[in-house]
């Protein structure tokens, strides 16, 4: 059964999140300059300040309301979902998936120049069909009763798409969780999943880096991910134990995020208005608070490390379906060599992109749309 669904958050939940920001003991911390040591003080009393009298989430709940939303069960978790039809006579879809710290926001301005490229210069035939959930765990979905990993996720998508929304074939595309769920899910469902676009690498080929150029990026990426192993130690081990500190916190929440949306974005001077504004910021973080999803949304890293971490299986065979690679300079995880990456899929584009870095819909929607456009076009499904 697919219900439709419309959020509608209450002034007086808002409110109550809003207290809380305005009640936070900011004397009890003290000061470090700059971002070395985590979320920058100064910054995030300043957003804090612009959250408590100025920022309006009615806009982002209209914008979101303005698409259809959904919701539908699989495997007795109840998934949300967006769905944009395409303009044309027969348009392909587009399975559109999130990632961690991210929700629906990413996309929200990006869904109409998918789907409607007519309205943009473009030809309403190269329209698609768009589905972007909310994955398990995370935002206006239910989560699973014990934490999956991005290969159970794949499959629950995959039978929300074919048995659900009754697709034969679509396209699948992500970053971050996305990209490896969009892995997984090219290469358990090909049956399904006709072709795959990724701005993100995270899983690895069992048979590991073989030329002297993989290694040293082996080597390098391992020393470069070291600062990066905190957080992700922490929710792949004790997400729970995190839950505690979080769940009563708005602001704790906020810090938690904004230092990932520094840290792993494009910036100019540091300064992370230099991509982001403080309302779509915040519209991300209060996704997170209104649904209570902080702790289940970190329950997706225990889960990989549950199904083998990062590797691929050891009998891994090769993911044959049409492969689009987008590869942006910033970003966090750094890209193997192409000859590493060939032996994982079968590469039909590999776009070395100009600038962004891990949110691309959000740091460069223009330059992302065209890709994924740009590779549809390659493709037959």
């Amino acid at each position: 059964m697919i219900e439709k669904f419309k959020i509608d958050i209450s002034k007086e939940k808002i409110s109550e999140i809003k207290d809380k920001v305005k009640n936070y003991p900011w004397s009890s911390i003290t000061n470090l300059s700059n971002w070395e040591h985590g979320t920058n003080l100064s910054y995030l009393r300043e957003i804090c300040t612009y959250w408590i009298k100025d920022f309006n989430w009615e806009v982002y709940e209209k914008k979101i309301n303005s698409f259809q939303n959904f919701k539908t069960n699989v495997d007795d978790i109840d998934i949300h979902f967006i769905k944009e039809e395409g303009s044309g006579s027969n348009p392909k879809t587009l399975l559109l998936m999130h990632g961690w710290p991210g929700s629906i926001i990413e996309f929200i301005e990006i869904i109409d120049q998918l789907a409607h490229p007519e309205n943009y210069g473009g030809n309403k035939e190269d329209g698609m069909t768009i589905v972007i959930p909310s994955l398990p765990g995370f935002g206006f979905s239910g989560a699973p009763n014990k934490p999956y990993g991005p290969r159970k996720i794949a499959g629950v998508l995959n039978k929300m798409m074919t048995i659900n929304l009754k697709y034969k074939t679509y396209v699948a595309q992500g970053g971050d969780w996305g990209a490896t769920i969009a892995n997984w899910l090219g290469y358990d469902h090909s049956n399904h999943c006709k072709a795959i676009h990724i701005n993100c690498l995270t899983m690895r080929n069992p048979n590991g880096p073989q030329t002297t150029e993989e290694k040293n990026w082996q080597e390098k990426f391992d020393k470069d991910q070291i600062i990066q192993d905190g957080y992700r130690t922490q929710q792949a081990t004790k997400p729970q134990t995190l839950s505690y500190a979080m769940m009563d916190s708005p602001v704790g929440i906020a810090a938690w995020i904004i230092e990932k949306m520094h840290g792993w974005s494009d910036l100019k001077n540091d300064n992370i208005e230099s991509v982001y504004s403080k309302d779509v910021l915040l519209a991300n973080i209060m996704i997170y608070i209104f649904t209570n999803t902080f702790s289940t949304s970190t329950w997706i890293y225990f889960g990989r490390r549950e199904e083998g971490g990062r590797l691929f299986p050891k009998d891994f065979k090769k993911i044959n379906i049409p492969t689009g690679i987008a590869v942006f300079p910033k970003e966090m995880s750094e890209w193997p060599p192409r000859s590493y990456v060939e032996r994982i899929f079968n590469i039909k584009q590999w776009t070395e992109m100009k600038s962004g870095g891990h949110f691309p819909s959000l740091e460069q929607p223009e330059a992302l749309v065209k890709n994924i456009m740009d590779f549809f076009k390659k493709i037959k499904i």
